[in-house]
């Protein structure tokens, strides 16, 4: 019997459905000689750090760093059943080979092992490595399933790259939520992101509009433009003396503009936002369930290439796409820039799919992509540029045209997507050299614009090059983040509070360029985490162990607790906020002050997520409400002693003593009861 296990149950059922497993158990599938389960995500995580000792449930600076030596792992609460099922059957005796059919990349790979380690399975593993979820391409895939050994280094990548993440991410907030009193999520990926936003807003803010001229002169059938003046009254003194003008040159070039490259996850995550104004996260979430649904390829992909053998399937799309459309296949093949999945394509189901059954922003992406296959493969778009240079009294004005010779691949793009635009035609009149031309003059008033806002476009394209200039040119991936983890950073820093949206733009709240203000440059630098992912990629290639990455993480990590003991004195009150509710207690978690609102105890660092519930089944159960009397006595010595509690069942008073119970993730309690002593015989 053979058990696969996938990363979701959508997943599961269209491979059970293949495979012949038929009949729906509780958790699994099964049928035609395999088991089909599945996974929520993440079943098993890191664990938090009270895991490595009762000191971390505090956020103390004295506690830090914390460099587990020895690495502990947690079932998520929320989907331990689930994990239980797979833990169950992975100890079947009739199981005695398992398919790893998580997504294919770092994290399905991740997701996976985790699993299969923390069951204590040590039974063959096999490798479902597909790009599509068409019916053909799970059978290919499970006719040519990999050795799971194969896949060792891209697991160690994954596993280094979520275990620096932790180690970053849990030091260094609590060192400077400590140090400034107040929640500061700090990242090994999302400060730098965030520096990036509010060194953006800082030029705009200190940015002086300068006022500039130009003289536009209207000669009848189009107009010519000089240089920009900075003084007004040297442009009118130019523009009063002007009343004709000399064709004194013509020049005339033919252009091309080559095709577009097929879509990597970023660059339709850059299109998308910048003609429909999704999300990167939108955009990922619709690529994800096209996929899910069989109508395009893998979507977390950072290659813009298909390999060498995909020409023959290549012209068949192109075909169903737009029936007689150009089609040079050899464009958009190169085996050697391809890594695990090539560039984004939809699927024949996705050409042949009815679109009245998707969502609109499913519609958009699924076109896009079959535009842009359309495009890739298409000629070159030419033009003719005609530059005219004209002297009027000494002062060169310039006027330039465009005729479009061979739309070329640019008449599908405004065919096949709305999010094309037709190019507007803005060819010259007939002229000839030396020919004198009646005009008048006007003066326009420009002012030199400030830079933009960042928007998701931009942000992705300055994520995806950070640090590039002062990379090695041979490093195999650069910039922040990775196609696959972009979206969710940016949703991180809004969710966190650091940045938000206004209309299309990403600008930093004042949380957020306090935070920037009081991080180390390291931690907010794009280079260092450029030089990370790098080194990732080193692992996950097998040029670099696992063991030399987490040794430069550890040791980040413990120079940054050495270095900040103290917060700089300007910003030591920076996050202080003004109170709010009455403070009843200390925090058992982190030392912050747990303050009285209307529905509860809360603790005041909203992150730390410590909270005692009014209205808790465990109070109305007994009769009692929990007071601010009561919450006092709890936080300051873990328990208070009733003598009238109410038993539901019998109606009965009763005496016991209420225990806080807290293991740094979740708020309990415990009932203690007094032994009687026995009379003496």
């Amino acid at each position: 019997m053979k058990l696969v296990i996938c990363e979701k149950p959508s997943v599961a059922k269209t491979i059970a459905k293949i495979l012949g497993a038929k009949t729906q158990k509780d958790g699994f599938l099964e049928g035609g000689g395999y088991l089909v389960s599945w996974c929520f995500g993440h079943l098993v995580e890191l664990a938090p750090p009270s895991a490595y000792g009762e000191q971390f449930k505090r956020w103390s600076i004295k506690d830090l760093p914390i460099l587990p030596q020895q690495w502990q792992y947690a079932a998520s609460a929320d989907k331990a059943p689930q994990l239980e099922i797979l833990r169950s059957l992975l100890q079947r005796e009739d199981v005695d080979l398992v398919v790893n059919a998580g997504d294919a990349g770092r994290e399905g790979e991740l997701i996976f092992r985790l699993v299969y380690n923390y069951c204590g399975c040590d039974k063959p593993v096999s490798r479902l490595w597909i790009s599509s979820m068409e019916d053909n391409a799970i059978r290919d895939g499970f006719a040519n399933l990999k050795d799971g050994a194969d896949y060792d280094s891209l697991y160690r990548a994954a596993l280094c790259r979520t275990r620096a993440d932790w180690l970053v991410g849990i030091n260094a907030t609590r060192l400077f939520s400590c140090l400034y009193g107040a929640t500061l999520n700090v990242g090994r990926v999302q400060s730098p992101t965030l520096a990036m936003i509010v060194a953006r807003k800082a030029e705009i803010d200190v940015f002086v509009k300068a006022p500039f001229y130009t003289i536009e002169l209207d000669c009848g059938e189009f107009s010519a433009v000089s240089e920009r003046f900075s003084d007004k009254t040297a442009a009118e003194s130019v523009a009063e003396n002007i009343s004709a003008a000399t064709v004194c040159a013509i020049n005339r070039v033919e252009k091309t503009v080559a095709p577009p490259k097929l879509y990597d996850l970023t660059t339709l995550q850059r299109e998308a936002n910048r003609a429909y104004g999704s999300t990167a996260q939108q955009t990922l979430d619709c690529a994800q369930a096209l996929y899910e649904k069989k109508l395009i390829t893998y979507p977390r992909t950072d290659s813009r290439y298909l390999t060498d053998d995909m020409a023959e399937p290549v012209t068949a799309l192109v075909n169903a796409i737009a029936h007689g459309a150009p089609c040079d296949a050899g464009q958009v093949l190169c085996s050697s820039k391809v890594t695990d999945h090539h560039a984004l394509l939809p699927t024949f189901a996705g050409v042949a799919a009815d679109v009245t059954a998707l969502t609109d922003d499913e519609r958009k992406v699924l076109e896009m992509l079959k535009a842009r296959l359309v495009c890739a493969v298409g000629e070159k778009h030419r033009y003719l540029e005609t530059l005219v240079t004209i002297d009027a009294n000494g002062t060169a004005f310039k006027a330039k045209g465009k005729t479009v010779v061979n739309a070329g691949w640019k008449a599908y793009a405004i065919a096949l997507t709305e999010a094309g635009t037709e190019e507007q035609s803005s060819a010259l009149p007939e002229i000839d050299q030396g020919q004198e031309l009646s005009v008048t003059a006007q003066i326009r008033k420009g002012t030199a614009s400030p830079p933009r806002c960042f928007t998701e476009d931009t942000l992705l394209s300055a994520m995806e090059t950070a640090g590039q200039e002062e990379m090695p040119e041979d490093a195999e991936r650069k910039g922040l983040g990775t196609s696959a983890t972009r979206a969710g950073i940016i949703e991180k820093l809004i969710s966190g509070g650091f940045i938000e949206r206004q209309k299309k733009n990403l600008v930093p709240t004042a949380k957020g360029v306090n935070l920037c203000a009081v991080l180390p440059e390291e931690l907010k630098s794009p280079l260092l985490t450029a030089e990370w992912e790098q080194r990732l990629c080193a692992v996950e290639r097998g040029k670099l162990s696992d063991a030399d990455f987490m040794h430069g993480i550890s040791a980040l990590t413990s120079g940054l607790v050495a270095a900040h003991s103290a917060p700089l004195p300007e910003y030591a009150g920076l996050f202080v906020p003004a109170p709010k509710g009455d403070a009843v207690g200390k925090c058992p978690r982190c030392g912050a002050d747990v303050l009285e609102r209307d529905k509860g105890f809360f603790c005041a660092r909203r992150a730390c997520g410590f909270a005692l519930w009014k209205n808790s089944r465990f109070w109305t159960a007994k009769g009692k409400e929990l007071d601010k009397s009561i919450a006092a006595a709890l936080l300051s010595k873990g328990r208070v002693s009733f003598t009238d509690f109410v038993s539901e069942k019998t109606g009965k008073a009763y005496a016991a003593t209420v225990v806080l119970v807290d293991d740094g993730a979740k708020t309990d309690y415990r009932l203690e009861f007094k032994t009687r002593r026995r009379a003496a015989v």
